[in-house]
């Protein structure tokens, strides 16, 4: 998943959301100087990671696309998964899409102080270009994995991810359903035996 499921899943917790924001730009010891409920957001985070690799509705989107795009099919299918939440936002909250990535863009820049580099860069171009709410458009979908396209060290072929999502749509469409409500539950789980155990 990418960065506005991570951020949904964060059950509106400040902490939790910006842990699961920055996780995978926090490598090694950085992890120790961050709050032990930032920390929770992290782990939190790489549980969904965890989860959804060996998920087999997921398995089943990247085998469409595995010939293609080999170890950046997990990639194009997590910025596919986004797509899709985005576009079907009312299937998952009752709070308006808008007002919901407004008020996370606000958690973030309230904690910029203390984001790694790498979020403290992509932060602002997130918001500027408006990305989680984009995701939902094509042709905004389409610039961004463009984006992602030139930022990989090799030729990854992401700029042509929008041409396969649109061949595929029906089928991606129906794992990313079929996949969803089964991470949302494991993430309810997660939490609540997290709460228990502390």
């Amino acid at each position: 998943m990418n960065f506005l499921a991570h951020i949904y899943l964060s059950d509106k917790d400040e902490n939790l959301m910006l842990g699961n924001f920055i996780a995978d730009m926090v490598k090694g010891k950085q992890i120790e100087k961050y709050s032990p409920e930032v920390l929770k957001g992290i782990l939190l985070h790489r549980q969904i990671d965890e989860f959804t690799d060996s998920h087999p509705y997921v398995s089943r989107s990247k085998d469409r696309i595995r010939d293609k795009y080999r170890h950046y099919s997990g990639v194009v299918v997590d910025m596919y998964y986004d797509h899709f939440l985005a576009r079907n936002w009312d299937k998952y909250s009752n709070e308006p899409i808008e007002a919901f990535v407004q008020s996370a863009y606000n958690v973030l820049l309230k904690n910029y102080v203390i984001l790694p580099k790498k979020a403290k860069f992509i932060l602002p171009i997130m918001i500027g270009s408006n990305w989680l709410i984009n995701y939902a458009d094509l042709n905004s979908f389409k610039r961004h994995m463009e984006g992602l396209a030139r930022r990989t060290p090799y030729n990854s072929g992401m700029e042509n991810a929008v041409d396969d999502l649109k061949l595929h749509y029906e089928g991606f469409e129906r794992d990313f359903a079929d996949y969803f409500p089964e991470l949302v539950n494991f993430v309810k789980n997660y939490l609540n035996i997290s709460t228990i155990n502390n």
